[in-house]
């Protein structure tokens, strides 16, 4: 067991909600505010400007961080290095940055069953599969997801989707990257506090 917990840094309450549900799958002994802990904000702007205030002042020093916002059709590159240097400035060098291209809900857009089970849609349809195959270059996502499923909503659609996300299929490449980062740094955090 880590001796500190994750503090997930984000964007938006979406991903909050989404995180919630779907950290305790990737990794099953882990608890809210025990293991990991979901802070989100009211935007880009809002994440950026509390983010310095918040990493000086976390009192936890074992804590590690992760800041995940959405690309919503800017640098990605760009981003993840300001975002670096803003936790870098604040001594945490080490927080893990991760970008959603463009948005969360092409995370969802990137396993098409997982929306067919947790709407009970029909949208895995062969012209779906090839238009969602790389759901990442979409310029928004979110629009997407709305006309396949009229009823989504972002709060309850991220608590449904993040139970029924098949882990190792996605067609997301900013959905894998995630995992495979979060899984190596929650091992790296296991190792620090052995």
């Amino acid at each position: 067991m880590p001796a500190g917990r994750i503090i997930f840094m984000l964007e938006e309450p979406s991903m909050a909600e989404f995180l919630r549900h779907f950290v305790p799958r990737l990794f099953p002994n882990w608890n809210e505010g025990e293991n990991f802990l979901c802070i989100p904000h009211e935007g880009k702007s809002d994440l950026e400007k509390s983010l310095p205030r918040k990493l000086r002042a976390w009192a936890d020093k074992q804590d590690r961080f992760v800041v995940i916002r959405d690309n919503d059709s800017a640098d990605c590159v760009s981003i993840k290095h300001r975002l670096s240097a803003l936790c870098a400035q604040n001594s945490k060098p080490d927080t893990l940055i991760r970008i959603a291209c463009q948005e969360l809900e092409a995370w969802y857009l990137g396993d098409l069953p997982a929306i067919n089970a947790a709407f009970g849609a029909r949208v895995d349809s062969q012209p779906n599969r090839k238009r969602y195959q790389n759901p990442d270059r979409l310029s928004q996502p979110s629009t997407d997801m709305k006309k396949l499923v009229s009823s989504f909503q972002k709060l309850s659609g991220a608590r449904l989707l993040a139970a029924k996300l098949v882990i190792e299929s996605n067609q997301s490449e900013s959905f894998n990257q995630f995992v495979s980062g979060l899984r190596r740094y929650a091992s790296e955090t296991v190792k620090k506090s052995t």
